[in-house]
C-alpha cells in the first residue's frame, strides 16, 4: 500500500531561525556595544588637585614596573609644583575619580619645552584618554611658550602616532635640550646607563620634535 506524500513549496518564503545563543554579546570594533566608555573631564591642573599627587606617582611608578622599560621617575615635590603653577593637565571621570595626568616643562629660557610624564589609570586605557590628554598638554605648551620647540621622549609606539599627528617628527638627541637638568631626570630610568654610555646620543627612546617655525598652518588658541 502507498502513502500518498503531500510536497510543500518553500521558494520565495523567508523563515527566521532561532538563535541558538540569544543571550550572546554582539561585538563592534572589538569592544562589546554595552560597554560605555566614561565621560572625562580633562583640565588644566591647579592648587585643588594636589592631593591626587601620590596616586599618580604610585600609578607611574607600577606601570614603569609592569612594561620594563623607561619610564623615569618624578618626585612628589615636582609634580605639585607644576600642579600649583597651571604647568600640567589631570583628568577626572564624571564621578570624580582621577583618570590621568601629564605635564610640561620649560629649558634653556624657553626655548625648548618638554612634554612629560603622560600616565592614564589603567582603568581607564583604550577609551581614547590619553590621546585627550596628549591634546591638551600640548595645547598648553603652545599657549605658554609659543615660540619654544616641543619635544617628547618616548618607547612607545601609541604615544609616537600621538606626536606625529600634532606635527612632531623623529630627531636625534642632538636636537633637544642640553640643560643638564632635564637629562638628569633619566637617573631613575632602567635603561639610563645605556644613555650615559652613549654621552647622551642615543637611547631606547624616540625623541620627537615640534618646531612651530615649520608648523605655522597649525594654530592652537
Amino acid at each position: 500500500m502507498k502513502t500518498l506524500q503531500r510536497t510543500i513549496e518553500f521558494t520565495g518564503k523567508d523563515f527566521v531561525m532561532p538563535d541558538p545563543f540569544p543571550n550572546k554579546p554582539v561585538l563592534v570594533n572589538d569592544s562589546l556595544i554595552d560597554e560605555a566608555i566614561p565621560n572625562f573631564t580633562v583640565e588644566i591642573a591647579n592648587s585643588k588637585h594636589v592631593f591626587w599627587v601620590k596616586e599618580i606617582c604610585d600609578v607611574t611608578l607600577s606601570s614603569a614596573i609592569a612594561r620594563g622599560t623607561g619610564i623615569s621617575g618624578r618626585s612628589p615635590e615636582l609634580l605639585e609644583s607644576k600642579i600649583r603653577k597651571g604647568e600640567a593637565i589631570i583628568a577626572f571621570t564624571s564621578e570624580g575619580k582621577w583618570a590621568g595626568f601629564s605635564f610640561i616643562s620649560s629649558w634653556e629660557n624657553g626655548q625648548y619645552v618638554s612634554n612629560s610624564g603622560l600616565i592614564v589609570a589603567p582603568e581607564f586605557r583604550h577609551t581614547g584618554l590619553a590621546k585627550t590628554i596628549k591634546r591638551k598638554i600640548f595645547e598648553l605648551s603652545r599657549q605658554k611658550y609659543p615660540d619654544a620647540k616641543i619635544f617628547s621622549l618616548t618607547t612607545g609606539l601609541a604615544v609616537m602616532k600621538m606626536n606625529h599627528e600634532l606635527g612632531f617628527e623623529p630627531v636625534t638627541y642632538s636636537e633637544l635640550t642640553s640643560d643638564d637638568v632635564f637629562w638628569e631626570n633619566c637617573k631613575s630610568c632602567v635603561n639610563c646607563p645605556i644613555l650615559m654610555s652613549k654621552e647622551r646620543k642615543n637611547c631606547f627612546c624616540t625623541a620627537m620634535l615640534y618646531d612651530p617655525k615649520n608648523n605655522r598652518s597649525l594654530n592652537i588658541k
